[in-house]
């Protein structure tokens, strides 16, 4: 924004403080002329002379114009001096905020001292520093494993179609085939990375939603897939308010349950959805039989594109975006994901959702 230019704030804190050093020797000055000479005599015998009204007025005048010279000079020099030393920090934050705008998020001002305001900025301005420099950071991993994850079934494509043709001959039902399967890959990467966006920008209504009820569709939709590998899913909950997109959180839920489902023993594992209601939030939690999870394995598993090289592969593995959604989903909605190894085996994906407020009566 283009603005005119103006006095600078330390030019305007020294005028203030001249102005002010003014006014209080004006007053002071007012002070003695209403309570002392303005009762004296004209004329008054003292030891040494006679003391004239008029003459003692006409030196006081002098007197008090020398002394507000003295106070505009010294609360201007003194003022300027003063606010410098009291905007110096500002200098900094001006300067971290002007290499951050070209992109320079490394920098952090560390502006030392005790607390005051200048410092509850500064710190203030580190922190967003902090949380910008992650985020670019994350932006940035994400677009190349994006971008790595589409690259690949297109590079399948062309070379499936380049063998096709220079071998005219071959039969296409295989190739028709490994086309369909591929392509159907890159389609779901390409709607979990809009349902991911989507989930980013907040872009949705809310309105009263029932977790429990939305785990109970969940579970029955993905009834089927649990059958053919064998999963038992267990449900449990009663009614559990809370604000949101349905959609989203049926998103999120069916990719929990799924993940759950996939990520399972090879037979006879089991698949526990759990939804509750507290006070001010509500719990979801999804938990499953599988091979023992390390801590450090768990933690990586809610970031894009990490799939767990060490935990059970098949075809329904999906793009490796399942649970990013989930936690982008649940960072729209303002809640917490916490996933935690269980010590039998297998994961527990716990979201705290704020509890939706009671309905009122219209």
């Amino acid at each position: 924004m283009d603005r005119q230019p103006g006095l600078s704030v330390r030019l305007k804190l020294t005028l203030s403080y001249a102005g002010f050093l003014m006014v209080a020797g004006t007053l002071l000055l007012a002070v003695v002329w209403v309570f002392v000479l303005r009762h004296l005599p004209s004329r008054a015998d003292v030891p040494g002379g006679i003391l004239i009204r008029s003459a003692l007025l006409r030196g006081f005048a002098q007197a008090a114009a020398a002394a507000l010279v003295f106070l505009l000079v010294f609360g201007l020099l003194g003022g300027w001096l003063l606010a410098g030393r009291m905007l110096a920090p500002l200098t900094r934050i001006t300067d971290a905020t002007r290499m951050a705008a070209t992109g320079s998020l490394s920098h952090r001002i560390w502006l030392p001292g005790r607390r005051d305001e200048f410092r509850e900025l500064a710190d203030a301005f580190d922190a967003m520093l902090a949380r910008l420099e992650a985020h670019v950071a994350e932006q940035r991993r994400f677009a190349a494993n994006a971008s790595h994850e589409l690259r690949t079934p297109l590079a399948i494509t062309q070379t499936l179609l380049d063998v096709a043709r220079n071998d005219p001959d071959r039969h296409t039902g295989e190739l028709v085939d490994r086309l369909h399967f591929v392509n159907a890959r890159a389609i779901d990467l390409t709607e979990a990375l809009l349902l991911l966006s989507r989930a980013n920008e907040r872009s949705f209504t809310r309105e009263h939603v029932d977790l429990s009820l939305i785990a109970e569709e969940a579970a029955e939709t993905l009834l089927p897939l649990a059958e053919k590998r064998g999963i038992t899913i267990e449900t449990f909950g009663d009614i559990t308010p809370a604000m949101g997109s349905y959609a989203l959180l049926l998103q999120m839920t069916t990719n929990l349950v799924h993940n759950a489902i996939v990520h399972n023993l090879p037979e006879r594992g089991t698949v526990w959805v759990t939804a509750g209601a507290h006070p001010e939030t509500v719990v979801l939690t999804v938990e499953n039989t599988g091979e023992k999870l390390t801590p450090q394995l768990v933690s990586t598993l809610a970031e894009p594109f990490q799939r767990g090289t060490q935990r059970i592969r098949t075809d329904h593995a999906g793009v490796g975006l399942g649970l990013a959604i989930v936690k982008s989903i649940t960072q729209a909605h303002d809640g917490t994901l916490t996933l935690t190894p269980r010590p039998a085996g297998g994961l527990r994906v716990t979201v705290q959702l704020p509890a939706a407020p009671p309905h009122t009566g219209g």
